[in-house]
């Protein structure tokens, strides 16, 4: 080309969750059935969105013809109203429709969190990293992603020290990102390591982003706070959406929170950009917006949550009991999502280690990828051409310097599920044993 018109950050977007899939369908076209633990859309591992919310979808379609139409800019007025009533009865950070912005999903959401930031400006979020996050924002700096320890060793709370650190070392970085119910670990931040990154942000003048998709699915006695409980005067946003709890990932509704503009004139002209740029794409996709007061409304909706959320959490125990007892492993319960990270032990892996594929076929596809540097990746590898099961290395899928793999709390049969967590524990004693 007669200039070079290669995005900066080209190469900080990935997305290895959905990137590994590549490599087991190649298997599958191999003969060996797959069985899909690398992503999370309740929908496709089999959940039943309820009749009742499928009800209130097509009535809206049928007697609603402003659903077809274009939406405001910032989302449907009603919409916002409701949303802000309900944040508001909450307590905490108050929010008025006007503090309220739709997105095409939280991917689209995110997205522009990150490019219409100043190109030296950073954010600095959790590791193990969400990687829609992590990507947009090295992409956006031409930089990796700067983070703060999630401990292993503490059910994955945040590292404060780790992080005030960190923030105290780069003065490029003004924003702190909190994935709340976390994706990959399951953790739920306490409140009061909640208010100590708080006070972190508030002592070196940083804004805060908290990745909420979860708020709702939360279990085993964990409570969740929104970060609207402990911001005080602090300015920051929170991220919400309904592509998990409906679940209706496919309608590509989320929203954007903001508070406390009013503390800080340029986190206010940051968020007017984010505005400005949402005008130049006209609206968000108005059906869901349209639905989302009449669901979350509805006196079956939160009844419906919590047996989800009691379901996810007889498999999380499951889960742990089954991998606790591998002294290879560091593993703890998931709180919130449906998700949980298995953590390899320091010194357990090593290259030489393998599984017997199931054919020769399999064999010839992972013998190339199997050379990466990334120990746990090599794992997931061998996995898949032994047993069929796609999970996602911590490595290489969340940005982390861990060594592990996420698995999915999504399985609806719960024997079916059983016997998957039995037979990637029976895969990892026969992997470090080889």
């Amino acid at each position: 080309m007669r200039k070079n018109i290669i995005y900066e950050g080209a190469d900080s977007l990935t997305y290895e969750i959905r990137e590994i899939v590549e490599v087991a369908q190649k298997i599958e076209k191999a003969g060996i059935s797959i069985i899909w633990e690398n992503i999370g859309d309740p929908v496709a591992k089999g959940e039943q969105v309820p009749e009742w919310i499928k009800k209130i979808v097509s009535d809206t379609t049928k007697n609603d013809n402003l659903s077809y139409g274009y939406s405001p800019t910032k989302g449907l007025l009603q919409t916002r109203e409701y949303i802000a009533y309900e944040r508001n009865i909450e307590g905490g950070a108050q929010i008025v429709p006007d503090d309220i912005l739709f997105f095409n999903g939280l991917g689209d959401a995110i997205s522009n969190v990150y490019t219409y930031l100043n190109k030296k400006a950073r954010i600095i979020g959790p590791n193990p990293a969400y990687p829609t996050h992590s990507s947009a924002e090295a992409g956006h700096a031409g930089s990796p992603h700067i983070t703060y320890k999630l401990d292993p060793e503490n059910n994955w709370y945040p590292d404060v020290a780790d992080l005030k650190k960190k923030v105290k070392n780069n003065s490029n970085i003004v924003g702190i990102l909190m994935v709340n119910p976390d994706n990959p670990t399951g953790m739920v931040c306490s409140q009061k390591i909640m208010r100590e990154i708080v006070a972190v942000a508030k002592e070196f003048d940083l804004f805060l982003i908290s990745d909420e998709i979860y708020s709702n699915l939360v279990y085993g006695g964990s409570e969740h706070k929104k970060l609207a409980s402990v911001i005080g005067n602090v300015p920051g946003l929170a991220m919400r959406g309904i592509s998990k709890e409906f679940p209706w990932p496919g309608a590509r509704c989320g929203w954007v929170e903001f508070y406390n503009r009013d503390k800080d004139a340029q986190f206010a002209r940051y968020a007017k950009t984010l505005i400005d740029a949402k005008m130049l794409e006209v609206c968000s996709t108005t059906l869901p917006q349209k639905v989302l007061p009449k669901v979350m409304g509805d006196k079956r909706y939160y009844p419906y949550l919590a047996k989800r959320n009691k379901i996810y959490w007889q498999k999380s125990e499951k889960a742990y009991e089954i991998f606790s007892k591998i002294p290879e492993l560091l593993v703890y319960k998931a709180y919130g999502a449906f998700y949980m990270t298995i953590v390899f032990r320091k010194g357990v892996l090593n290259k030489n280690q393998s599984l017997k594929p199931k054919n020769k076929k399999v064999g010839d596809i992972i013998k190339p990828l199997i050379e990466t540097p990334q120990l746990d990746k090599h794992f997931v590898y061998h996995l898949l051409a032994s047993r069929g099961i796609c999970v996602v290395p911590l490595s290489s899928g969340f940005n982390s310097d861990l060594y592990g793999f996420r698995i999915t709390l999504l399985e609806p049969n719960e024997k079916r599920f059983e016997a998957v967590m039995n037979d990637i524990a029976s895969a990892i004693k026969e992997y470090v044993a080889s």
